[in-house]
């Protein structure tokens, strides 16, 4: 039986808006990528370098991600748990939520569109992780790739799209030389 990603949601940014992007914007060197990822991380726990979330996000999105902005931003339970009950209705943390950019301001000129927001709770992600006996690595490569994913378009609502979406991530995590995550 394939692990379930809980978490990917397309719901406005109204979360984070232009705070967000305005408190990141120190971390945002130029990249080769054509993909512009800002990281915030809000809690001390492990995650990968910037440039390797940029990199996995990037392969995701394909031509969908050139001259985009991605935010991601680590955060507690508790935050998660919040988030996750405003936008989903589910009163627990999650290991990630993925928030389409579609409904915030227009991005100042000079500043690439903002295509969205992914929150990424790394106590849950270390958790699942061990419970699938996975690498830390590899299962926040997945994620990043499910939400960018989401971000694109994807979604697992009815058996179909799942599939595809599968489909997709396997693919996306065999170019950067990670195991199928849906494999036990």
């Amino acid at each position: 039986m394939s692990p379930t990603l809980t978490g990917a949601v397309r719901a406005p940014t109204a979360v984070r808006g232009s705070a967000f992007r305005r408190s990141a914007r120190a971390r945002r060197p130029r990249h080769r990528s054509g993909l512009l990822l800002t990281l915030q991380r809000r809690v001390r726990s492990w995650s990968p370098t910037r440039r390797d979330l940029e990199h996995w996000a990037s392969e995701a999105l394909g031509r969908h991600g050139e001259g985009r902005e991605l935010g991601v931003c680590t955060v507690g339970e508790a935050e998660s748990a919040q988030l996750n009950g405003r936008f989903r209705g589910q009163d627990k943390p999650t290991n990630v939520l993925s928030f389409a950019a579609a409904q915030l301001p227009v991005a100042a000129l000079g500043v690439p569109p903002l295509l969205g927001e992914l929150v990424i709770c790394p106590r849950v992600l270390a958790a699942e992780a061990r419970a699938q006996e996975k690498t830390l690595r590899a299962h926040w490569a997945h994620l990043v790739v499910h939400g960018a994913l989401h971000l694109a378009g994807y979604d697992h609502v009815r058996a179909a799209e799942a599939r595809r979406m599968e489909r997709r991530e396997i693919a996306v995590l065999r170019r950067l030389g990670f195991a199928n995550p849906y494999r036990s």
